[in-house]
Order: structure tokens, then sequence, then C-alpha cells
């Protein structure tokens, strides 16, 4: 059973937003940067209201392997993760402590936010996340909820209710000042709309009824403002459980670009006895959503890890090193994004941040299945 994990955890919230200040006057002043210049949403040149700069550029990746407008990659797959920030605030030095580690550039950096409309939290496209999306795709996860503490640190939260986001109560304060940064972003980007949404119902966010709505409106809305670069990924936690909520809770084919799913194997930090190898872990939520939800979609791993066996050390190696043999036989799965961050309880950690789990996940990510062309637009 999955549980929903919400977003980052807890660092320093005054520190944070002193140096989003420092750094959003220095775009401002330092113009032939290029890092965060401000524009207007309109395009027009003249300084903005913060807003990024247009980080589209370059040639797209052309040949049979380029991806297309739904970044999709035709012969393989994405290989991304969730990494917390860093102890000094940051997610650009996380991110780039965790590619060293793993020998290889992340494709995809996967970020968490809420509605707080707070720096960081509640903005998306942050000055990290605007500096590592010059090289790699960014999934942007987007909570209907105000976290109660900085970056989720405790995970306590207030829903704003998929019924006022459906009925356009916050579309001016809340949704349309992040779609215009994003539509100013310019570059593609995977946006998921309150990831694992099939567990927030019994946290009160709403119906299945109000979600689609909730969703729609969102789609609706970003379209109405001209937002024409964000692939969207709906994403459940794909536990079977919850299989007839699922059905219910999915928008549509026409509002909806790829799927997500987020299953593990946590073994002993669920009280399981039963270890569940990568194919066992992830093949029948798979299936399920190929015949029961879409079988044309393409399919993101949008959280996957394992736990360690205790006993065994190695497993978590060779449950990480059959990625490469496992995933092509999941033929529409095209992104995987490991979550590299421990959970509460004993026998929790799912990181890969050092002994057999990084020597497996290290070995998975030389494959050439993935290493695909990164888009710069």
């Amino acid at each position: 059973m999955t549980v929903r994990l919400p977003g980052p955890p807890g660092r320093r919230p005054g520190r944070d937003y002193y140096v989003t200040v420092a750094l959003a006057l220095v775009g401002v002043l330092l113009i032939g940067a290029g890092v965060w210049i401000t524009r207007s949403d309109d395009g027009d040149g003249r300084p903005g209201p913060g807003l990024p700069a247009n980080a589209a550029s370059g040639d797209l990746p052309k040949g049979p392997c380029a991806p297309g407008r739904l970044l999709e990659p035709p012969c393989g797959a994405w290989w991304g993760a969730y990494v917390p920030y860093a102890e000094n605030g940051s997610l650009k030095d996380a991110v780039l402590t965790f590619e060293k580690k793993i020998g290889r550039r992340l494709d995809l950096v996967y970020n968490y936010h809420d509605m707080s409309k707070t720096p960081l939290d509640g903005e998306l496209l942050t000055p990290d996340e605007q500096e590592l999306g010059r090289d790699r795709l960014l999934m942007l996860a987007w909570e209907s909820t105000v976290w109660t503490e900085p970056h989720h640190a405790d995970w306590t939260e207030t829903q704003l209710g998929w019924k006022n986001i459906a009925s356009g109560r916050y579309d001016r304060d809340i949704i349309d000042p992040q779609a215009r940064r994003i539509k100013a972003y310019g570059k593609r980007v995977f946006l998921s709309f309150d990831q694992e949404t099939d567990f927030r119902i019994k946290e009160g966010a709403g119906t299945p009824e109000e979600f689609v709505a909730a969703w729609r409106h969102l789609h609706d809305r970003f379209r109405q403002l001209g937002v024409d670069n964000v692939v969207w990924v709906w994403t459940v936690s794909g536990y079977l459980g919850h299989a007839e909520q699922m059905k219910r809770l999915y928008p549509g084919d026409a509002y909806v670009d790829w799927i997500g799913m987020d299953q593990y194997n946590y073994y002993l930090c669920h009280n399981s006895t039963n270890w569940l190898d990568f194919d066992r872990s992830q093949r029948p939520s798979y299936d399920w959503l190929r015949a029961n939800i879409s079988a044309d979609k393409p399919l993101m791993l949008a959280e996957f890890a394992t736990a360690p066996d205790p006993e065994r050390p190695q497993r978590q190696r060779d449950w990480y090193a059959a990625i490469p043999d496992v995933v092509p036989e999941l033929p529409k799965v095209r992104a995987l994004v490991h979550w590299n961050r421990p959970v509460p309880g004993k026998g929790c950690d799912l990181t890969v941040n050092e002994g057999p789990a990084l020597e497996g996940y290290r070995e998975a990510g030389k494959d050439a299945y993935f290493r695909q062309p990164v888009p710069t637009r």
C-alpha cells in the first residue's frame, strides 16, 4: 500500500526568504545574465512582476529518438528523481550532490509546491528550479493545500478543497499568477495536480467528482491564459485497493497527457514479510492502469523506491539493478522518478545515497535505455 508522501522536508524559512529576495533583486539588476531576468507575461520585453525568464532555447532534438510535444521519449525513458533540499536551503546543491553520487545528470527533477503563495513553497519555478531546468526537465507537483510548516516538514496542512478550486474561487490570487509564471518560462514542464489523489479523499479534499471538476477547471484556466507549455500528469498511488476510486478520479483523455503512479517495495517498513522485486512492485498497477484507464497514454513511475532488507543487504542492489531489464517489458513506462527520501518508521530509508542501493541505482542509470535526448525548449 502506498502512503501519500507530501512535499519536501523542512528548512529554515527566514533564511530561505531573504535568499529568495536577494536572488530576485540580482535577476532584475543583472539583465545580461539571463538567469532570473523578469519579463512581462505578454512577452514585450519590459520588466515584469517577478516572472521567470523564457527558458525555451536552442534546437529541438531530431531523429527517431527525439521526444514529441508531450515529452514522450520514443526510444527509452527519462531518468529522474525527487531529491530533498540541501541543509543550506538549496535545491540546486541537493540535485548536483545527488548527481555526483549516481554518476550522471538527471533527465528530470521532481519538486513539490503548495498553494500558499509563499516564496519557494507556493511559487512554481523557483530560481533553483529555473536554473536546474536549463539542462533538465522539470516535474512540478502542485497541491491544493497550504502547508502548516515550511516545506511540509511535519506533513500537516489545510485543504483548500476541490469544490473551491473548481468554482474559480482561487483563480485570481493563486491559479492565474502561477499559470503566468509557467507561461513566461516557455519551456515545457510536467505538472501534476494533487498527486496520489486517491489518498486525498480521506484527508478531506473532496469527492472524486469534485476532483475531476477541479482538474478540468485548472486545465481550462491554463488554456484560457494561453499556457501551452504544460504536460499534464494525472498521478494516483496505483494501490489496487483503490481501484474503483481511481476510475472515478480520472478527468478524461482530453485532460490528461501522462498517467503517473507511485508504487514501492516497503517490505519491513510496513510490517510486511513479503519482499517485492522491482517487477512485482510495479507490474500489477501498470497492467491495471493500462486495462482500466488508458492503454495509450505514456506512463510515469512518478515515485518509486525500495526499503532495505537488513538481513540481505544485496537485495536492495539487485532491486535497482533489475530495472533496465524490466522497464522495456512495460513499454508505456517512459519516465522513472526515484523518491530519494526516508519516510517515518523503522526500516523506511528509501534513499540510494550509499551502500548496495547506490550501487544498484548507479548501475541501472548507465543503461542506454535511460540515455535519451533531453529537449531544451
